[in-house]
């Protein structure tokens, strides 16, 4: 049975006037839809009660993407007094995604050298052995939890390749990533403050023996993303130890997370929504459309942030220089002014504008791979296993920035 999508009015309107995105009720982790169609119609553009601004249109969160000028990434303001002096301040001050250029430019290129279309063809056939032996042992067991075999194994390895983590260390990556990337929840409790600091030590202690190696025993630039980052641009300035090792620590936690939600996102749908898993099964031609719509369907990433350099009007409103912007993926995917019917899932929706991977010059620098890795798990998956089903309750992630699940168990069917 599909989840609702809306309150009724009454309803609507006062949870557009009280909403809180640092206390949300436990029924927004399962279902924040109704909340998001409320907001939209009622305050679109939501004053919180701590100092920051909610976006949910897609019309108003589009320009904030286009103009990194006067909606800058860099997250010192906004990090500094929610972290303290902490290893997560570091980390997220450095990495790419919450930084402006110069540095976001130089990293952003040396992540795209390594990640061009031609490199990620070549990928593909190392991708399809290990989707296939992960799915062998799902049919050995008759099914298990999507999320730890199959989902989340994907990944990890994938982008451990990239940048050359060898096999035997990548079982700590995804409960690191999970750590680091759970302290950026609108509410940053003690334990997740305490564990993602304690990642990031972690994390950063290995990495740092990694690039040491790779510096005595560099690799192909061509393909292997660490080494290019370690040896930058030619006549160009070369990346700081620390931001080399917090831009690898991005990498491993942003090409992780969000893959393994596209998978298991997917594959949830499809259990609700039998037609369209029925159209897929019968026609795997819609397997790359199907892709675009699992990502505006259910976003991986919900909630992404912007800081005003200068006063500016959004959707209206006048907003204050360093007003701190929270721009609502999730809300502008549902936005009914730009996708017809936008609560049903349709694996051949066009067109399919979405902004799961953001927009601008902080468009996801690996769309292409994890498109790739999307359409070989979910497209193999359905293949061999087009009758599975649920097996128990699915589990939630419990996070409202990454919509995802934390375990998925399934039967095979077959």
């Amino acid at each position: 049975m599909n989840a609702p999508t809306r309150f009724d009015d009454a309803r609507a309107r006062e949870v557009a006037a009280t909403f809180d995105l640092t206390a949300l009720p436990p029924d927004f982790y399962a279902n924040p839809y109704p909340y998001y169609h409320a907001l939209r119609e009622h305050a679109p553009v939501k004053a919180m009660p701590d100092g920051s601004w909610f976006l949910t249109r897609y019309d108003d969160i589009l320009p904030v993407y286009r103009d990194p000028k006067v909606f800058s990434s860099d997250k010192r303001k906004e990090f500094g007094p929610k972290y303290g002096p902490s290893p997560l301040l570091e980390h997220h001050t450095t990495s790419l995604v919450f930084n402006d250029p110069p540095l976001h430019t130089r990293v952003r290129r040396a992540i795209v050298g390594a990640l061009s279309q031609r490199h990620i063809a070549a990928m593909e056939p190392g991708l399809v052995v290990l989707v296939d032996r992960l799915l062998d042992a799902l049919a050995e067991q008759g099914g298990g939890d999507l999320i730890a075999a199959f989902a989340g194994a994907i990944p990890v390895e994938i982008i451990g390749n990239l940048l050359g983590v060898p096999h035997a260390d990548r079982g700590p990556l995804r409960d690191w990533s999970l750590a680091i990337l759970g302290a950026l929840e609108p509410v940053l409790t003690p334990e997740r403050r305490d564990a993602g600091n304690r990642a990031v030590v972690e994390m950063s202690a290995y990495l740092d023996g990694l690039c040491a190696e790779r510096r005595e025993h560099p690799r192909d630039p061509a393909t292997d993303v660490l080494t290019r980052l370690i040896q930058g641009e030619q006549d160009g300035e070369r990346l700081t130890a620390a931001e080399l090792t917090h831009q690898c620590i991005f990498l491993l936690n942003a090409g992780h997370e969000t893959t393994t939600n596209l998978i298991g996102n997917a594959l949830h749908a499809l259990c609700e929504w039998p037609g369209e898993r029925a159209r897929l099964v019968a026609d795997p031609a819609l397997i790359d459309g199907a892709i675009e719509e699992f990502l505006r369907f259910e976003s991986s990433n919900q909630l992404g942030n912007r800081i005003s350099t200068q006063p500016v009007s959004v959707g209206g409103v006048p907003l204050p220089a360093d007003a701190r912007i929270t721009l609502c993926i999730g809300a502008a995917n549902r936005d009914p002014a730009q996708f017809p019917d936008p609560d049903r899932l349709d694996v051949a929706r066009t067109p399919n504008r979405h902004i799961a991977f953001a927009f601008g010059i902080h468009t996801c620098a690996g769309l292409n791979l994890a498109r790739l890795e999307g359409r070989v798990a979910i497209g193999r998956f359905l293949a061999r296993f087009p009758r599975y089903v649920l097996d128990g309750a699915p589990v939630r992630g419990g996070r409202a920035r990454f919509r995802g699940f934390a375990a998925l168990p399934i039967r095979t069917g077959a």
